[in-house]
């Protein structure tokens, strides 16, 4: 199977950039799904996901969130990011959230990459604004439903991981046209967002992800309340970015299985057979 990727600049001025693939052999009249991306930014994995879909028959687009005018935002480079992993792989887990433990284990590194993973490190972590991505959101949405020939006129999905499981659920409240969403591990939409949403939502969490998982349940009695149709899945003995192959954190039953339901939701809510 050989499949075309390629990275497209699209939105009102083509400020916004995006990650495309999708199989050389499709035709136009494609469904078309939005890979919205953890909070490492497009990298490999995020990529691989999209790659992912496009083999099964979608045409999968992960827009760059990090990206402005078609670069990188200053601290938020590749390099950077893979920087502050390459850091917090090398510390105990304890470390990601505590400061002081955190600032010890960061005086060990050598100049300049202890500036450099101080910096974006706090770029990264410093408080998600989830409503700063809304323009980009609708952009990508509005550039497969109206513009791209393979995918015009054809219903549009999303998915997310950790932050963009957040921005799938917030592109859901946001797009009324939007054909299903869905959620891993990422933040639920405010209450009262929750009666904009038209679409089916689907969501994959991990029980040994107390932060994110404790408020599912409220999130689905919410949905209840407005009428929305909202099914969740958690996995047992499954930690945060379990669906994460290149993370300590990946979980293979849990990932397996989520993902065969994900496509079989897809399948349903674009229409397939």
């Amino acid at each position: 199977m050989a499949l075309h990727t390629e990275w497209v600049r699209y939105g009102d001025n083509g400020q916004y950039l995006g990650y495309l693939a999708h199989h050389d052999r499709l035709a136009d009249g494609q469904p078309a799904v939005i890979v919205l991306q953890e909070i490492w930014g497009v990298d490999e994995h995020i990529q691989d996901v999209a790659d992912r879909f496009a083999r099964a028959g979608y045409v999968a687009l992960a827009p760059d969130l990090y990206a402005e005018g078609g670069k990188r935002k200053p601290g938020l480079e590749p390099e950077a990011i893979e920087a502050v992993k390459r850091f917090l792989d090398s510390v105990p887990p304890q470390a990601w959230h505590d400061a002081s433990e955190r600032d010890r284990a960061l005086e060990t590194l050598p100049e300049p990459e202890r500036t450099t993973v101080r910096h974006t490190f706090g770029q990264l972590f410093g408080g998600l604004n989830l409503d700063a991505y809304n323009d980009h959101l609708l952009a990508a949405a509005s550039f497969l439903r109206d513009t791209y020939p393979m995918t015009k006129g054809q219903p549009v999905v999303s998915i997310g991981f950790c932050m963009g499981g957040g921005l799938s659920a917030r592109l859901a409240t946001l797009d009324p046209k939007l054909a299903g969403a869905v959620i891993f591990y990422g933040q639920a939409p405010s209450a009262e967002r929750i009666p904009n949403i038209q679409c089916p939502v689907r969501g994959f969490y991990a029980s040994l992800d107390p932060r994110i998982t404790d408020a599912v349940p409220a999130f689905a009695d919410e949905m209840k309340k407005a009428g929305k149709d909202f099914q969740y899945r958690v996995y047992e003995g499954a930690h945060h970015a379990f669906f994460n192959d290149t993370r300590a954190s990946y979980h293979p039953r849990a990932a397996r299985s989520a993902f065969a339901e994900v496509l079989t939701f897809f399948n349903q809510v674009t229409g397939g057979v």
